[in-house]
């Protein structure tokens, strides 16, 4: 299998790397701070003006229409400067997305341009809550017909961009007696309505400057023309569009582990132990070897949920796939490179310290390791 890339898709990888270069890594520290918070934002409009939150969107609402490959080069650029804003930029992506493929004509031409252009910093996926993780089905918040509107109720967790998002997909139950799962539907929420409360950012691990929330839905009114799709049938759009989340969080994890290992490259080149550089000893060769490997490995496992996703041939099981593998080896490592790093590689002067903390997020969310391995036994058993 031979992979090659358009003009488009070098042109979009090769600004995404400069821009990572440029604006992401010298600052990705910064950003993780409270202080840093108006830089973060500062770089997503930027990244609005280049046209990376509207990637595979139509050009008529503000798109770059560059497709699912260049999407997934862009996220892994982005990644090995601040995996932060990769991550939003890749769910605003879904976001607009899911409204591209689902939204009546109104629905597009009111909100994406304001995702694409940067109106808005970000969108929202409210999907998870505490009693509803890798079982969505199971989720308690209740969107019920009053006249002309929903009165929406209930409670969404880890929600990423929360804080600044301009707009909320939100899933919610309209037919409480429907069998599990079918009486769900799917809803374009503007984030400024009243009854809606968004919780402080949670202290996380990793990828801090990333706002993660609650959100919270008291009596909130909405319009009936915020319905996104058929009424009852908004499971099948958060199964489908966490399909093609999943090769984004799969380029992340990739480049957060490229950018680890080519600076342990670099370090242990450089670094001497008994009157030698570390790169001469064998076990430390064979140790890079081997991720590298499955680093390419997990590469060519995206590109090719990626090209299908592209030529409209069925992806979902590629894009299990690849998350899995990449998300666990990008771990893997990025762990590497700590070790590799020694004593050093615990130390925050030391960027391996900030990418292990991020990566480690990557086998959890758009669906954990163990939910992807479902995915994938439930596709080859069928």
């Amino acid at each position: 299998m031979q992979i090659t890339f358009n003009e488009e898709e070098i042109m979009i990888q090769d600004t995404a790397k400069q821009f990572a270069e440029a604006e992401l890594k010298p600052n990705a520290e910064l950003v993780e701070q409270t202080s840093g918070k108006a830089l973060f934002l500062e770089n997503l409009k930027k990244l609005c003006e280049l046209g990376f939150m509207g990637i595979n969107i139509d050009s008529q609402y503000g798109g770059i229409e560059a497709g699912s490959v260049a999407f997934s080069l862009a996220i892994t650029e982005l990644a090995r400067g601040c995996a932060s804003t990769a991550v939003t930029t890749s769910v605003t992506n879904m976001v607009a997305e899911v409204i591209q493929a689902v939204g009546n004509e109104e629905q597009k031409r009111h909100y994406l341009p304001k995702i694409c252009t940067g109106e808005y910093y970000a969108g929202g996926f409210c999907l998870t809550e505490s009693s509803a993780g890798s079982d969505p089905s199971a989720m308690k918040t209740k969107a019920v017909k009053d006249g002309d509107d929903y009165i929406l109720n209930g409670s969404k967790i880890f929600i990423t961009s929360a804080d600044y998002a301009g707009v909320f997909v939100v899933w919610a139950v309209t037919d409480p007696d429907a069998a599990r799962g079918k009486g769900i539907s799917c809803f374009l929420v503007d984030s400024n309505l009243a009854g809606i409360t968004i919780g402080k950012p949670e202290e996380k691990m990793g990828q801090k400057a990333s706002s993660t929330n609650e959100v919270t839905f008291d009596n909130c009114r909405i319009p009936a023309s915020t319905l996104l799709g058929m009424e009852n049938q908004g499971f099948k759009i958060a199964v489908t569009e966490l399909a093609g989340g999943r090769i984004g969080i799969a380029s992340l994890a990739l480049g957060l582990g490229l950018e680890a290992l080519d600076y342990a490259k670099n370090y242990i080149k450089e670094r001497k132990q008994f009157g030698k550089p570390l790169a001469s000893f064998q076990g430390l060769q064979w140790m890079l070897a081997d991720r590298y490997t499955e680093l390419e490995a997990a590469r060519l496992l995206i590109m090719q949920a990626a090209t299908n996703k592209d030529n409209g041939v069925a992806f979902a099981t590629a894009a299990s796939m690849a998350k899995v593998f990449a998300s666990e080896k990008a771990n893997d490592a990025c762990y590497t490179a700590l070790q590799l790093l020694g004593g050093a590689g615990y130390i925050k002067e030391y960027p391996l310290e900030r990418l292990v903390r991020d990566v480690r997020i990557t086998t959890i969310y758009e669906g954990t390791s163990e939910i992807q391995r479902v995915i994938i036994a439930r596709d080859i058993l069928a």
